[in-house]
């Protein structure tokens, strides 16, 4: 009796056991020593050009300026002033939005649906759409978009001739054009989101999938509720990628519509920026809507991470 309450009371008083000791030679910094060459690299290509972008927006850089003929003066806020006052910035900004959310939802639709086609068919069929996929994924911009040019061409397309339109012209109508872009920016980005939810679709347990299809639930209903819920931070990933992408989108637009379309009517911001900069000389102004640009597709990112923390997802 007097022995076990002793040792019971030693074991009361014994210290508490000591976390264990970091290894000598570790530090919190080790990390960060092997990402440095990466950062370096980061900071040269991206960091730099930001700051140079964001330093001649409040500037006034002319053709004027480059040249050397007059100096360079502190401009402060007013080319954003200029910007924020001409009603075609609104006007293409607005385009651009509603461009952009039409081809990522495109996008994603068009890859989701042929990833899960991927994981019905044969072998054989499945590398032979892959195999599809990933040469229009690994064309050029410019050879891509040309080449939409010619199959939609009016005079010698075969495409007007396959659908009976005559002579009608794509590139001459505002929703024609942006639509004929679409379906080139969707051809050339689907694989993308094919490939990446297709390999989230085969971790996926198949036991899950199978009780699923024994409770009696629809491919519908089985990907809305089952795969999607599970696929959610891949789905994110390739949301934000795509709207990036689109986005900034500008190859497919100024080969396409040549340069913005009739009037400017199929301007989006990265080819508007480009005629302001580079066309009209206001290098200024040009780097502005690149900062407008960066802005917003760093608030949307920010926002969608932070959303995706709330429900308690992560990456």
């Amino acid at each position: 009796m007097t022995l076990t309450t002793t040792k019971a009371t030693a074991v009361e008083t014994a210290p508490a056991a000591r976390p264990a000791r970091r290894p000598r030679g570790r530090s919190g910094w080790t990390p960060w020593l092997y990402l440095l060459p990466a950062l370096v690299v980061l900071g040269g290509l991206l960091v730099y050009p930001i700051y140079q972008l964001g330093l001649i927006s409040f500037l006034e850089y002319t053709q004027a300026q480059v040249s050397g003929g007059e100096p360079t003066s502190f401009q402060g806020f007013g080319n954003y002033t200029a910007l924020f006052s001409d009603p075609q910035f609104w006007q293409v900004l607005l385009a651009t939005v509603l461009f952009a959310a039409a081809c990522v939802v495109a996008t994603l639709a068009v890859g989701c649906a042929l990833a899960v086609l991927l994981t019905r068919v044969r072998a054989v069929p499945r590398l032979a759409l892959m195999l599809a996929a990933l040469a229009a994924w690994a064309t050029p911009a410019v050879t891509g978009s040309t080449v939409w040019v010619f199959l939609f061409d009016p005079d010698f397309g075969p495409v007007n001739r396959l659908l009976g339109l005559g002579d009608f012209s794509w590139t001459y109508g505002r929703y024609s054009a942006f639509a004929l872009v679409l379906f080139e920016v969707v051809w050339c980005s689907f694989p993308f989101v094919m490939v990446t939810v297709y390999a989230g679709v085969k971790a996926i347990p198949s036991e899950v999938l199978e009780a699923a299809a024994l409770d009696g639930a629809s491919q519908w209903r089985i990907w809305r509720s089952v795969m999607a819920p599970m696929l959610r931070p891949i789905l994110v990933v390739v949301t934000i990628q795509s709207i990036i992408w689109d986005f900034k989108l500008f190859t497919q637009i100024y080969v396409m519509t040549g340069g913005g379309g009739i009037a400017g009517q199929n301007l989006v911001l990265n080819v508007y920026a480009y005629q302001k900069a580079f066309a009209s000389s206001q290098y200024s102004l040009g780097s502005a809507i690149g900062v407008v640009m960066l802005l917003i597709l760093l608030a949307v990112t920010l926002v969608h991470l932070r959303l995706l923390r709330r429900q308690g997802e992560e990456l």
